[in-house]
């Protein structure tokens, strides 16, 4: 594919919902896969604290998904994520979150898909579910689209029509108040299958989704009108910081029962001078040689058994703990650690490095959190923001294990967190290291520490 020209407009466009569930990721998917058939390079972002939406556009656009959010990142952070991603793509494609303006608090849009598109230019595509409405259609955008002044909404799309008439009635009420790009049919058959979690990850999706669902935008959206109302002036790309020679050795679980992986979180370890080596719990021994293990959240609950089967590897992240070894664990890595996973009534050996034992399902927890190290794995003093959330939960206090997180979420609530033995650090809250990038070098300073112990 042909070098970007750093001069030439970038065109970005923020797709948006009125609420959850009308269809953003459906539209988003879409749009990457008839720009990509276009010969354009598409970047895709997700604003919000989202795992798996990053996974699908990663498999739509060929390219990492990047996570923007006003709440866990700063602004210039954000700015330089965009910018620094983009640098040699011809379009952005920003998939929002929730509504428009749903974010973190019901007083102002900080963390909302319209507080990042205001804050990085970009103007919006309102997706709107049509299907329950006629005249109407017209009441709910005029609202939308005259909310925030400061807000630029290029255009609407149209989505889970009923024909030709039902569109055509929904374009007339619309007709002078803002663009209908794009009227899309009802379309049962490639909406994604959903679980506890969100949506069902991208090789769970039907054979031929993705191309089905870029002819589908093709056919139904003026593509040339939407990238006309899409340019923006390309940023400037930040300068990279310099990497860090590799000085130790990372495991990284990667694979169906873990895959919850903020993309610059692993390019933050390399960054600090780690080499990371992508390994499967479910099915791969523990890599020789390395210094440490990042075990990320997925869904254990969904391959417990497969998991309990790998003994071998649980033996050797066992014996990697009480030898010392840093293993750095997150939500569905902390049910890993643990002694035993309970699912539907069904108990399955893990590794038993946390004296604790959990199940699923449980009561579900979902917050932004912000959290200031008091020892462990990070070291003390370090303040960082990331999320929670899950349905499983620990069903027993567990004894002689340290506390090494202070915890605060976003709505006020305050208590202990962060499961520490040893070298070892397990919690239910993903942290987004590039809130303190500090975290990852401390991570890479233990592992590399840990490597020198027989120099």
């Amino acid at each position: 594919m042909p070098a970007v020209d750093a001069a030439a407009p970038l065109r970005a466009i923020a797709v948006a919902g009125t609420q959850s569930g009308v269809g953003k990721t459906t539209v988003a998917l879409g749009l990457i896969g008839a720009l990509r058939r276009r010969g354009l390079t598409v970047q895709a972002f997700k604003v919000g604290p989202d795992f798996i939406d990053p996974l699908h556009h990663r498999r739509a656009s060929g390219r990492p998904s990047r996570n923007l959010d006003g709440w866990m990142l700063d602004a210039e952070t954000n700015r330089r994520t965009f910018a620094r991603a983009t640098a040699d793509a011809d379009v952005a494609v920003v998939e929002g979150m929730m509504g428009l303006f749903d974010g973190s608090e019901g007083a102002s849009d900080r963390g909302s898909t319209a507080e990042t598109a205001k804050l990085l230019g970009i103007p919006v595509l309102l997706v709107v579910d049509a299907s329950a409405l006629a005249r109407s259609a017209a009441a709910l955008v005029h609202g939308y689209t005259s909310f925030d002044p400061e807000l630029r909404v290029a255009g609407v799309v149209l989505n889970n029509l009923g024909g030709a008439a039902h569109a055509s009635t929904i374009r007339d009420a619309i007709a002078g108040r803002v663009p209908v790009l794009g009227a899309l049919p009802r379309a049962p058959e490639l909406v994604l299958p959903e679980r506890h979690l969100g949506l069902r990850l991208p090789h769970e999706a039907p054979a031929g989704s993705l191309a089905r669902l870029a002819e589908l935008v093709e056919e139904h959206v003026d593509l040339d009108a939407l990238l006309a109302h899409a340019r923006i002036e390309r940023p400037p790309p930040p300068p990279r910081p310099p990497r860090t020679p590799p000085r130790a050795r990372l495991a990284v679980a990667c694979d169906e029962a873990f895959c919850f992986y903020y993309a610059d979180n692993l390019e933050l370890l390399e960054q600090a001078g780690a080499a990371l080596v992508p390994f499967s719990p479910l099915r791969d021994p523990l890599p020789d040689g390395v210094d440490g293990v990042y075990l990320g959240g997925g869904y254990p609950e969904l391959h417990g058994a497969a998991l309990a089967a790998n003994a071998a590897t649980r033996a050797a992240i066992g014996r990697l703990a009480a030898e010392g070894g840093p293993i750095y664990a997150e939500c569905g890595g902390l049910l890993y650690l643990a002694r035993s996973l309970e699912v539907g009534g069904e108990r399955h050996a893990m590794c038993g490095v946390l004296p604790l034992e959990t199940r699923m399902p449980d009561r579900p927890r979902i917050a932004y959190v912000e959290v200031t190290t008091a020892g462990g794995l990070f070291g003390a003093g370090l303040r960082a923001r990331g999320h929670v959330f899950h349905h499983s939960g620990i069903t027993a206090e567990p004894r002689g294990v340290r506390r090494c997180y202070r915890l605060v979420t976003s709505r006020g609530e305050r208590g202990a967190e962060g499961y520490a033995v040893g070298n070892v650090l397990a919690s239910y809250a993903h942290l987004h290291f590039g809130s303190n990038p500090g975290l990852a070098a401390a991570l890479v300073e233990r592992c590399a520490g840990w490597r020198s112990r027989e120099t």
